[in-house]
Order: C-alpha cells, then structure tokens, then sequence
C-alpha cells in the first residue's frame, strides 16, 4: 500500500522494539505503508503515525517513564476501545466524555506510551445518555 496524499501533521514515534510496536498500531486499526528496517509509517483512521527505532538524545525512551503520547481524533472511538479494552488505562483512562468536551478513552501503547482516542462529545449523540461523564452538567 503506498503512503496516502493526506495533510496534516503527524507524531513521529521512538519505540525501544520497532518492529515489536507494528502489531499495536494495526490492532488500532493502522496499517504499514512505507519506511524501512528503522522508520515505519502506518496509516489509519485517517492520519499517520511514524515510528522510529529507540537509542540516544533525543529519542531515548526510558522504560519507567515514557515522556510522549499521541492524541488519534476518530469517530471510531468505540470501535477502536472495544478492540484494545485490555490495555485500557484503569480507571482513569475509561471511555467517556470528558470536561473538556471530548469522548476518549486513554490505552497504554509500546514502552508506556499514552495513547488517548477520542472525537468532540458534541458529535457522539447517540452516547450522550449511555456513557460516564466528567462534566456534571
């Protein structure tokens, strides 16, 4: 599959196992459209993420406290948490909507990596009644 014709701006992703992050990304629902043997690229839910191999400087990610995350707005959102409830962030990473106006659920990714996936609360009607909330109101 060849890399898509999107615009944006997309994380770019140290990761200690390259290739040990790739199957995390697809149960997401991406899947890989270029690179080589140290940067991937994986495409999905309409954006990219870029995966690079770990080492030092910069891209040194420390096995206790990994310092990057990465936000993915989809309206897939359930889809997505349904798929990865096993690496959901307990509790306070649970799907729902929160204060400051979004639906998302937060998972644990390769080496620590905060993931959060959400989309605006304003445009998931129907789990308007369904769903826990932060905001009282």
């Amino acid at each position: 599959m060849a890399i898509p014709h999107t615009v944006g701006a997309f994380a770019i992703i140290p990761s200690n196992n390259l290739l040990g992050a790739v199957p995390f990304w697809e149960r997401l629902g991406f899947a890989r459209t270029g690179g080589d043997d140290k940067y991937i690229i994986m495409t999905g839910c309409g954006c990219e993420v870029h995966l690079t191999q770990a080492g030092e400087g910069p891209w040194n990610v420390p096995e206790q406290s990994n310092p990057f995350g990465v936000f993915i707005r989809t309206p897939e959102v359930d889809a997505i948490a349904a798929r990865v409830d096993d690496l959901v962030i307990r509790p306070g990473g649970i799907l729902r909507h929160r204060e400051w106006g979004l639906y998302e659920v937060g998972v644990c990714g390769p080496d620590g990596l905060l993931v959060r996936i959400g989309w605006p609360s304003r445009l998931m009607q129907n789990h308007q009644k369904n769903v826990p909330t932060d905001n009282p109101s």
